[in-house]
């Protein structure tokens, strides 16, 4: 059958709408005129546009789309778009897409899908606004950054960050950033510049207490910037009840790195955490005090904690440098735990480039090139350890020819290179 034959079929199909009439036929008579139809056979399909079944209807909307003619398509897409079946809205609005229709009914069918129960709708309806270049309903764009699917939520923060500038846009994000709720309050905190933090003070503050751990989270994380005392004892007070670990971590990295001593017997109770315990650790590092040395001494040699602190621990300890700190890193680099012997490594590097006693080069030297000859880690982490450490440069030479693999050759030729003088 030629392609005239079949064209001819699909259109005697389309119109047998009988008693009898079989409307499985009449939807892939619609799509195949959709698929090898002209221009002039769009009429046809836009009749059957109001097809008693849904299936056909949605038909009609594929081959509108695909045969390409607006004119066509324009005057039925936006009330299929509202059609109480959802394949049907989601055909016609993907045709509306692809045929680039513009125009007052379009916006308001694309806008009324922005809270369509069908995900897959309601990114079409945010595709086909960004398309148009307008906005649409701007508060149900804001909710909508509240949404659990990421293609959503990400295509609404796309089509809000475009038209920013725009009064009622930047309105409606300051208001879900002050009023929201949930993750769509948190995406908004994160939209805004830094430079809005000093006017959502107010609400900013009430957020630490918010049900939302998304929220608290992005709310630490704007107030973590301001130096003032009063933010600062307020974030100190959200540590101490918090029980999210992510929150937690974010607080405990956020003062630690500031000094805040107030938070050390709160960063010693998240220690245990598998989430929080590694910003604990390096909490603890960065306050620095004799009693916070401590702590991390224990939690370094406690075999029960989570990996990811002691090899935080590791670090923490390294970069304090005080006189035991070699000698409780060097056995660790033999530790059965991966993460441990990477805390050590870095813990060690630390304290290479803040500095060796003369009396703990060589045993650093010695064992950092044996970590680096086993391969038993990751080589560019022990060169970094081991860069500007004169003492290992012999037994670097004899890499150059002994050693068991390329990587760890040209790591020892890297180390040497970088010894040299220009």
């Amino acid at each position: 059958m030629g392609t005239e034959q079949q064209i001819a079929h699909f259109l005697r199909e389309l119109t047998d709408v009988g008693p009898h009439a079989d409307p499985e036929r009449r939807a892939a008579s619609a799509k195949g005129l959709g698929r090898i139809g002209r221009p002039e056979h769009a009429g046809a399909l836009a009749e059957a546009a109001g097809d008693p079944v849904p299936a056909v209807r949605a038909a009609a909307a594929l081959g509108l789309g695909r045969l390409g003619v607006p004119a066509a398509g324009g005057p039925v897409l936006p009330g299929l778009m509202r059609d109480t079946d959802p394949w049907v809205r989601r055909r016609a609005s993907v045709a509306a897409i692809r045929l680039e229709l513009t125009g007052r009914t379009v916006t308001e069918a694309f806008a009324g899908l922005l809270d369509d129960p069908d995900h897959h709708l309601r990114i079409n309806a945010l595709v086909g606004l960004y398309a148009l270049g307008v906005t649409g309903d701007v508060a149900a764009s804001a909710r909508l950054l509240g949404d659990p699917q990421g293609a959503v939520w990400g295509r609404a923060r796309m089509l809000l960050y475009r038209f920013r500038d725009d009064p009622v846009v930047r309105a409606e994000v300051i208001r879900t950033a002050r009023e929201g709720e949930g993750a769509a309050r948190a995406r908004a905190l994160e939209m805004l510049p830094k430079h809005c933090t000093k006017r959502l003070l107010d609400s900013l503050l009430t957020g630490l207490r918010a049900p939302s751990s998304e929220v608290r989270y992005a709310v630490a994380r704007r107030l973590l910037d301001l130096a003032r005392p009063p933010v600062r004892d307020a974030l100190v007070e959200t540590l101490r009840t918090e029980r999210d670990p992510r929150v937690a971590g974010l607080l405990l990295s956020g003062l630690g790195w500031r000094g805040e001593r107030r938070v050390t017997d709160l960063a010693v109770r998240w220690l245990e955490d598998p989430g929080a315990g590694r910003w604990a650790a390096a909490a603890l590092g960065h306050i620095g005090t004799r009693t916070a040395g401590e702590h991390l001494r224990r939690a370094l040699a406690d075999e029960a904690m989570p990996g990811a602190t002691r090899a935080a621990a590791a670090v923490a300890v390294g970069r304090a440098g005080r006189w035991d700190a070699v000698w409780l890193l060097l056995p660790l680099l033999d530790h059965p735990e991966a993460e441990i012997r990477a805390g050590a490594v870095d813990g060690l590097g630390e304290v290479v480039h803040d500095g060796l006693r003369f009396w703990e080069r060589r045993p650093v030297a010695d064992a950092l090139t044996a970590h680096l000859a086993s391969g038993r880690d990751a080589t560019w982490r022990t060169c970094n350890a081991l860069a500007g450490l004169d003492e290992a440069l012999p037994a670097l030479r004899r890499l150059t020819d002994e050693a068991s693999s390329d990587e760890i050759r040209a790591a020892a030729l890297w180390l040497l290179d970088a010894d040299e003088p220009d």
